[in-house]
């Protein structure tokens, strides 16, 4: 799938790019935005300020919406579905770029399947355990969404309710 517009042209100098998918849904009382939840021991018991979209690094070379559906799939097990609207990138406090794409899509998170990483755990240990990348996806109501995700994020929520608003 092809966005229906070209992306912003990544000019900022950042020290990482990753690319994502902002995804919402009509909700009771407005939009709704997929959010996910880091796995791993750092994460488990931090909710708060602690989502994302789903996104990851843009491989060198990478067009960043091929790399935003890329990365999606692996979070998540499925793929996006909707046309794509870039938004603005965001730099994150710590210099990373994100570059993000806004979707409209309604989609059955019940069977969530996560590629996974390796970390020593407990760090010193010398053992290697494997985690899931994401363990949870959410869809939250706008404001819920905006407390849960991590702050460096926030930008893409408030830029998708501008766009959001403009439509309806």
């Amino acid at each position: 799938m092809r966005p229906a517009v070209a992306a912003p042209k990544l000019s900022w100098m950042a020290r990482e790019v990753s690319a994502g998918v902002l995804v919402h849904r009509p909700g009771p009382d407005g939009p709704e935005f997929l959010l996910v939840h880091p796995g791993g021991p750092y994460w488990a018991k931090k909710d708060e300020a602690a989502w994302s979209i789903p996104k990851g690094l843009v491989d060198p070379g990478e067009e960043t919406w091929v790399a935003a559906a890329r990365e999606f799939e692996e979070e998540l097990g499925q793929p996006v579905t909707g046309e794509p609207q870039p938004l603005e990138p965001c730099l994150t406090p710590g210099g990373k770029l994100i570059v993000a794409w806004l979707v409209a899509a309604d989609l059955d998170l019940s069977s969530l399947r996560s590629n996974t990483f390796e970390m020593e755990w407990p760090r010193g240990s010398g053992r290697l355990r494997v985690f899931p990348e994401v363990d949870r996806a959410a869809y939250f109501p706008s404001e819920l969404a905006l407390k849960k995700i991590h702050r460096g994020q926030r930008p893409l929520v408030h830029q998708a309710l501008k766009r959001l608003a403009h439509l309806g």
